[in-house]
């Protein structure tokens, strides 16, 4: 079976029933009862309506009409389309009207900036693009020069003029599925790995990696008909479209929210009667935030049908999820972790009846197995750090033209992670950090995860992030970079204090107050802070040493 046969499945069973919903909210949403009130109120900023659906039969349709464009101007098996797009009610059928005529869907980040866009798209020989109004400016650019593409899509009205308007054309196309075969063999996506580590890698995917994806998810949350999904997160991303492909295996409604105000979120699920959601950390910090503040008032909204909150796609501070449990005692959690290079979340998964193992990322997920090995590939001993590896029907394909990083990671069909962990007594995994991010202080290994999960239970910090800095002495020291809470004080001598309780080789020793830059997905940016605390540190300090 391929993906794209369950959108089929669904559109034949319950082609009436409401697949997507889209939600754009305002600042002045916020003052008002309900979004169905605004159905028809057009967004200044966005230009769309507040609350658009989508049925499964309409859905198909939208796929179809949108492969049998493809098809019609000479796309074939194997060529690559691009999407460029924000989160909205297009993004889906797009991407599976692009698996439909058998190319392969390259989602891109929306954050890229013009020159890694083009970068992305020669790396990926991309032959397609799809791109909304936000992007224009970056795309102009690269049009100008001689590039590859052979057709650019433009999802809005009033297109720029070497584009072509994509819903307009796709009206004139047939809704019948195409006659395109295809085989969990056939290699279906692209995706670009985060770039916390560098310019992103070309992640090839094949349909059966996808589809596994769904049963995995499905496996682990449980979704059911009468669920309601809450989906925030970036669709371009593995994460948020392989949390909704519970969604696309059960037939169930999910709702794309473009906003991240915890009122936003708390209203949402109230409104749409959301039962999952996912949430990024800086997100479920927030809206915690906002709860204990009294900035929100949990007795507004109807929150009796939330079932599940699962977060991943970055290590999570148990102590945030102490401070969520004693809020919402009667709601499951649950967090998955895994990379695109393994179809996303899921190859290792905590489980909502583990609730008492929080800060463990969990154990091998369904059809995924699990390793931990040293330097020399050898299997540590329970309770020894080494590189997480993991295998399953998940794990890429290769780096699109990249063999030589390929082979670094993938060996006899086992993932190399990066991530360095360890596993206690049960079998229960713990991160202990990124492989490239350990900091080696005169010769002890020290990992930055393990600080910050610390530090970030101080009342006054909202978020925090450890680096190595250059050191004469000893090769690193440690440092802190602390984002405090809106409306706080903090000083340099109250987080020494603080730190008093670690090892005095883990306290760090230098702190800056700033905030913490993360992407889209939630990670730290820690690149971009050390090209800023570490260019010239290492001459200063040799001059000082």
């Amino acid at each position: 079976m391929v993906i794209t046969e369950l959108l089929e499945k669904n559109a034949r069973l319950y082609g009436g029933e409401t697949a997507l919903v889209e939600i754009n909210p305002s600042e002045e949403m916020d003052k008002a009862t309900t979004w169905r009130e605004f159905n028809l109120i057009e967004s200044t900023n966005l230009g769309t309506p507040y609350r658009r659906e989508m049925s499964w039969l309409d859905f198909d349709r939208r796929a179809n009409r949108f492969a049998n464009l493809l098809l019609s101007r000479g796309l074939k098996k194997g060529d690559k389309v691009a999407i460029l797009l924000m989160n909205c009610l297009e993004w889906l059928p797009l991407y599976f009207g692009i698996l439909k005529a058998g190319c392969l869907a390259v989602p891109m980040n929306f954050r890229y900036s013009g020159d890694e866009i083009e970068y992305c798209l020669d790396l990926a020989d991309v032959d397609v693009l799809i791109f909304g109004p936000e992007f224009i400016t970056r795309i102009d650019p690269i049009v100008k020069k001689d590039n590859r593409l052979k057709m650019l899509f433009y999802v809005g009205d009033d297109g720029p003029d070497y584009s072509e308007n994509c819903i307009k054309l796709m009206g004139y196309c047939s809704s019948n599925p195409p006659p395109v075969e295809l085989t969990e063999t056939d290699d279906a996506a692209i995706y670009f790995s985060s770039g916390t580590t560098g310019f992103p890698k070309a992640i090839l995917h094949k349909h059966l990696s996808l589809i596994s994806s769904c049963q995995t998810e499905q496996n682990h949350h449980n979704q059911q008909r009468d669920d309601v999904f809450l989906c925030i997160p970036p669709l371009y991303h593995t994460g948020a479209k392989m949390h909704w492909f519970g969604s696309l295996l059960s037939a169930s409604k999910a709702v794309l929210l473009r906003g991240v105000k915890p009122e936003w979120i708390l209203r949402a699920v109230s409104d749409e009667k959301c039962s999952i959601v996912w949430l990024l950390v800086p997100w479920a910090q927030d809206l915690l935030d906002a709860i204990e503040s009294g900035m929100v008032n949990l007795n507004d909204y109807r929150l009796d049908q939330l079932r599940l909150m699962h977060i991943g796609a970055q290590p999570v501070p148990p102590s945030l999820i102490n401070r969520w449990m004693k809020i919402f005692p009667h709601h499951q959690y649950d967090t998955n972790y895994g990379l695109s290079e393994s179809i996303g979340p899921g190859c290792v998964h905590l489980g909502v009846e583990n609730t008492h193992k929080v800060g463990a990322i969990g154990k091998a997920g369904y059809l995924w197995q699990v390793d931990i090995v040293d330097e020399n590939g050898n299997k540590t001993k329970q309770g020894d750090v080494g590189e997480l590896i993991v295998k399953g029907p998940g794990v890429m394909t290769c780096y699109y033209k990249n063999p030589e990083a390929t082979a670094e990671v993938l060996k006899d069909g086992w993932l190399y992670t990066g991530d360095m962990a360890k596993m206690d007594e049960e079998g229960f995994i713990y991160l202990v950090d990124r492989k490239k991010d350990v900091v080696i202080s005169g010769g002890e290994n020290i990992y930055p995860v393990q600080i910050e999960d610390f530090l970030r239970a101080h009342s006054k910090i909202k978020d925090v992030a450890v680096i190595g800095l250059p050191d004469a002495r000893l090769g690193e020291i440690t440092a802190a970079i602390i984002e405090i809470k809106e409306g706080m004080q903090c000083s340099e001598d109250e987080i020494n204090e603080f730190c008093t309780e670690l090892p005095r080789y883990k306290r760090p020793k230098k702190i800056f107050f700033e905030k913490v830059p993360r992407n889209p997905t939630g990670k730290i940016e820690k690149p971009a802070l050390r090209e800023k605390y570490c260019k010239g540190r290492l001459v200063e300090s040799q001059i000082t040493g």
